[in-house]
């Protein structure tokens, strides 16, 4: 929906699982909308096109972040190296494709900064937005406090500040630009 639903869908070759679930369905008055279904229309033809120049600019921001020393560790399933690249190689570049990833990746922030130092690096940065979604033309940022999700450290996680970003349509080297000021301001090392 270009940012503007997201649907997906259960299948199954169980039958009985299948009348399971349309019931479910059917009870908790769960369907799609006809504005919904307009919206995932009305994107499909562009979907590929924007996926693409997501993936793209994603790419080159992840690869920006591995220069930079306030990062410790850069998470894009297409980086070697990055936890679930060889999942990310097997399922989506068959074959020694190029495979694509989206838009989204996270980053590391170092454990020296305090939470208040990376919210604020967020808070500073002009083209990313502070957002959930993702998929969507503008680009948006959001910072995880992991120890406050979860009772023990993910073990592929490095210690730090887990920041992710989600892509849209302006120019890599303008966002680059923008995070490169916010790092600037808010987390000199």
């Amino acid at each position: 929906g270009g940012g503007d639903v997201l649907m997906g869908s259960v299948m199954t070759r169980d039958a009985q699982l299948a009348l399971q679930l349309k019931l479910t369905m059917m009870r908790l008055g769960i369907c799609v909308g006809p504005n919904d279904v307009e919206s995932i229309l009305r994107s499909l033809p562009t979907i590929t096109l924007r996926y693409e120049a997501q993936d793209r600019t994603a790419r080159q921001l992840a690869a920006w972040w591995q220069t930079q020393s306030a990062c410790v560790q850069v998470l894009h399933p297409a980086l070697h190296g990055s936890p679930g690249h060889a999942n990310w190689q097997a399922l989506c570049a068959p074959h020694g494709g190029a495979g694509q990833a989206a838009g989204l990746f996270s980053i590391m922030l170092s454990p020296k900064f305090s939470q208040d130092q990376v919210d604020s690096f967020c808070d500073s940065l002009k083209l990313f937005k502070l957002g959930y979604s993702w998929g969507g033309p503008i680009s948006l940022v959001v910072p995880y406090n992991i120890g406050s999700m979860r009772s023990s450290w993910p073990s592929h996680l490095q210690p730090g500040h887990l920041v992710r970003f989600s892509t849209g349509f302006e120019s890599s080297v303008d966002l680059i630009d923008d995070l490169a000021q916010a790092v600037a301001r808010c987390l000199n090392i």
